[in-house]
């Protein structure tokens, strides 16, 4: 297929194209972070393009293809670092008397079998009746629970993966100052905001102390779920009415946790945009690749709004306002290190 447009700066690098396609051109060991959310085992289709891991004809043939795309992040990767995955448990349909189909435990196998270690599963907490009304699940529905609640289920929590390339990692993910920002919806105690940045014993650092719980935390019940990318201009005829980027604040806890600044972020399904916008607003190199077009050109407007804000010197202490009118002239830079094409 080749690549179809690129857009390639010193800060990220951008590609329209099959992910497999453009990570063989990307030198091994050179990814410090991954972070995404592949398509979900066949419950969403994103586009009618072959290529597309959503529009396999089987679960089964969704891992045959997907094992492709793990064993490249596992070549990329530098020893000791991670990969992060978006998921959910899978329904297996929507006729209101459905079962569950373990996703996330088929995610962790299959990395477990290419060489990754399983280190963590967080839960993203959702509120039921915003998932019942975005999915029009028939489980959730309370004509269900008075009908028959034995056809019931759960307003299933997105969850994130993480998993870390055997190996020794040669450079520290280091916080000399602790934790110096908190991503989500609670609010710091005044007491504690005089600890941040403390340069003394870090055992002090009760600002630190108290953001690390939170992101300790095996529950993210904390995570701003509407706290995404704008996305709506990405949605073409053929969309269905599934289109939600992972939120900001669940890649922002993933970028500070596991990779330095200056250190090179990719994901293979770029969809509109958000980590590679969040890599470049916590001063980081973002590579993102996407195949759809239309999610392409969106996920251009918005990283060019980051780079806004990084040209401002504000990086990510500029909270991003979830709107749809971002400017479509904004002007795109060219020529760069992360070339691969």
């Amino acid at each position: 297929m080749g690549v179809a447009e690129q857009e390639v700066t010193e800060n990220y690098a951008i590609y329209l194209g099959d992910c497999i396609d453009v990570m063989k051109k990307i030198k091994s060991e050179s990814i410090h972070l991954s972070i995404y959310s592949p398509p979900f085992g066949g419950l969403y289709h994103y586009s009618s393009s072959e290529r597309d891991l959503s529009n396999c004809r089987s679960y089964e043939e969704f891992f045959e293809h997907y094992r492709f795309v793990v064993e490249d992040l596992f070549r990329l990767t530098l020893p000791g670092r991670m990969t992060a995955v978006h998921c959910m448990d899978v329904p297996s349909g929507n006729t209101g008397n459905d079962h569950l189909l373990d996703f996330p435990g088929d995610i962790i196998r299959l990395h477990g079998s290419l060489g990754f270690e399983y280190i963590a599963r967080y839960h993203v907490w959702k509120e039921p009746l915003g998932v019942r009304n975005r999915t029009m699940a028939k489980t959730l529905a309370h004509k269900t629970v008075v009908e028959d609640s034995s056809c019931c289920s759960v307003a299933g929590a997105d969850y994130l993966l993480v998993f870390r390339k055997k190996g020794q990692n040669s450079v520290p993910i280091s916080h000399p100052q602790g934790l110096l920002k908190y991503y989500g919806e609670r609010k710091i105690p005044n007491g504690l905001l005089r600890y941040r940045g403390w340069g003394g014993n870090q055992v002090e650092n009760r600002y630190s102390h108290w953001i690390w719980r939170q992101y300790a935390s095996a529950f993210w019940d904390d995570v701003r779920i509407g706290h995404v990318l704008p996305f709506r201009q990405a949605k073409d005829e053929e969309d269905e009415k599934h289109i939600h980027p992972l939120q900001l604040d669940v890649i922002n806890r993933c970028l500070v946790l596991w990779s330095n600044p200056r250190e090179v972020v990719l994901t293979p399904f770029m969809g509109v945009g958000s980590e590679v916008y969040c890599s470049v607003r916590q001063g980081r190199k973002g590579i993102g690749i996407e195949l759809k077009t239309s999610y392409f050109q969106q996920a251009k407007r918005n990283i060019s709004h980051a780079m806004d804000v990084v040209r401002k010197g504000l990086f990510d202490d500029l909270d991003l306002v979830n709107s749809e009118a971002i400017d479509d002239e904004r002007e795109s830079e060219e020529g760069g290190p992360l070339n691969v094409s």
